[in-house]
C-alpha cells in the first residue's frame, strides 16, 4: 500500500519542483512555473530548468527565502459553500475558498477545484505530491455528487453514461448517474465519476439537456462531506490518509469497466465506488 509520507532520507535526491511541491510550497506545475521564471535557486545560482536534482544538503531559496522544511503531509477535508472561488487569488477580488480558512493553518493546497457555483467537499493539504496523488485520474479515486437540475429526467438517459460520453470532442469515462427524486420542475441526482475533469457534471449533464442548478460534493474516495457544516475545516486523521491511499493505489490498478447491459443499477454503482455488488446489498443505498 501507498504510504503518505516518506520514511526513509533520500540520499539520491529529487526534481526540484517535486521537492518543493513537497515543502508545501505550491504544486509541481507551479514550481516549473516558478523556476521558469527565475524565482528558485541553489546554492546561490539561479535554475531556470526544472530538471534539477536536489539532496538536503543543497541550499534551495525561493523568491529570496530559503525552502521550507517539509511538514509530513496531512489532509483536512472542508465544506465549501457557494460563491467562492477555489484559488489562492482571483484578479477581481473575488472571495477565494483561501479567504475563508482560519489562519493558524499551515499554507495548504487545494486537492482538484470547486468552481464558483458549487459546494461541499473540498480537500486541502500541505503536500503538493499528495494533492497531486490524489487528484490524478489515473489515481481512480471516486467523486460523489448530488445534484439538482432543471427538468423531468429520464432514468433511460441516466443510464446511457454508464460506458461513458464523448461531449464537444472531450471523452468522458464511465458516470453512474441515478434519479433520487422528481420534484415538480427540478429533480435531485446522484453521480460517481472517478476522473473529475473540469466542469465534467455540468457538462455532461447539459448533454443530456439538463441544466444544473445546484451541485453538492459528497465524497472523495472514502472520505465523506457529512454533517460538516459550511466554512468549517476539518483534519482527516493520518490512518484514514494511509486507507485513502490504500484505495487510491487499487483505484490505480482496476479502473472502472463500462457497464454491461443487463447490469443492475445498484451493481454499477457499487462498481463505481470501487466496492463488490454484495458490498452495496449489505451497507444499502449510497
Amino acid at each position: 500500500m501507498d504510504e503518505p509520507q516518506d520514511t526513509q532520507p533520500d540520499t539520491e535526491g529529487q526534481r526540484i519542483a517535486k521537492v518543493m511541491a513537497r515543502a508545501g510550497l505550491c504544486s509541481r506545475r507551479e514550481a516549473e512555473r516558478w523556476i521558469a521564471e527565475g524565482r528558485v535557486s541553489i546554492d546561490g545560482e539561479v535554475i531556470t530548468t526544472p530538471a534539477v536534482t536536489v539532496t538536503p544538503e543543497n541550499k534551495v531559496v525561493v523568491d529570496g527565502k530559503p525552502l521550507p522544511t517539509a511538514d509530513r503531509p496531512r489532509l483536512w477535508r472542508y465544506h465549501k459553500p457557494a460563491g467562492l472561488l477555489t484559488t489562492t487569488n482571483d484578479p477581481q477580488g473575488r472571495p477565494t475558498v483561501f479567504n475563508d480558512l482560519p489562519r493558524d493553518l499551515p499554507r495548504l493546497i487545494s486537492v482538484g477545484r470547486l468552481d464558483l457555483n458549487s459546494e461541499g467537499l473540498l480537500l486541502f493539504t500541505n503536500d503538493g505530491e499528495l494533492a497531486r496523488k490524489l487528484e490524478h485520474p489515473l489515481t481512480g479515486l471516486p467523486r460523489k455528487y448530488r445534484i439538482r437540475v432543471h427538468g423531468v429526467v429520464d432514468p433511460a438517459k441516466l443510464e446511457s453514461i454508464d460506458r461513458g460520453v464523448t461531449v464537444d470532442g472531450v471523452k468522458y469515462g464511465p458516470i453512474y448517474a441515478e434519479l433520487e427524486r422528481q420534484q415538480t420542475s427540478n429533480a435531485w441526482v446522484t453521480v460517481i465519476l472517478r476522473e473529475g475533469k473540469n466542469r465534467e457534471v455540468r457538462r455532461v449533464m447539459e448533454h443530456l439537456g439538463y441544466r444544473v442548478n445546484r451541485l453538492i460534493r459528497v465524497g472523495y474516495g472514502m472520505i465523506a462531506l457529512g454533517d460538516l457544516p459550511r466554512s468549517v475545516i476539518e483534519e482527516v486523521p493520518i490512518g484514514v490518509v494511509k486507507k485513502l491511499l490504500g484505495e487510491s493505489h487499487k483505484g490505480a490498478k482496476a479502473k472502472p469497466k463500462p457497464v454491461k447491459p443487463g447490469y443492475k443499477r445498484k451493481a454499477a454503482a457499487a462498481k463505481a465506488r470501487g466496492r463488490k455488488p454484495a458490498d452495496a446489498d449489505r451497507r444499502g443505498k449510497a
